[in-house]
């Protein structure tokens, strides 16, 4: 019998922190999720039996890679006292139709022509820091199955 210390919202097992999420059924094509008291709402397209009443679960996921970078860039021109009115991030997927997979992201960071020169590298380097980019650069290890409770 494996024994769980609860630890920051998560369980700590073997010197880890181990997250929980919980998926349910909403009706139709809805799947919401339940992470640290907030409910992540999904659905499918219309087209796709839904109702179009959220994003898709892969609009989310890509929707995080840009978001989060944001976070960082965000954090740096506050950080710097640079006002962010102006700037913006353009997510270009470039889909590989051999795969069926995008297989090049790439975030364009959109700055005003007052933006100061000697920063534009430095917030790319805080644009690089987003943990969403980081674990798709270093997978997670995918464990599947079921538990009849």
């Amino acid at each position: 019998m494996q024994e769980s210390i609860y630890v920051n919202k998560g369980n700590r097992y073997k010197n880890r922190i181990i997250m929980e999420l919980i998926v349910q059924f909403d009706g139709n094509k809805k799947v919401n999720a339940e992470l640290n008291g907030n409910v992540i709402k999904t659905d499918q397209p219309v087209q796709g039996g839904g109702e179009g009443s959220a994003p898709t679960p892969f609009d989310l996921f890509l929707a995080s890679i840009g978001t989060c970078a944001g976070v960082y860039v965000k954090g740096f021109c506050d950080q710097r006292g640079i006002s962010t009115d102006g700037i913006k991030i353009v997510q270009h997927l470039n889909y590989n139709p051999t795969s069926r997979l995008f297989d090049k992201i790439d975030l364009e960071i959109q700055v005003p022509a007052e933006f100061p020169e000697k920063y534009k590298e430095a917030v790319i380097n805080a644009a690089n820091l987003c943990a969403v980019k980081k674990h798709l650069q270093n997978p997670p290890e995918f464990d599947v199955y079921t538990k009849t409770v």
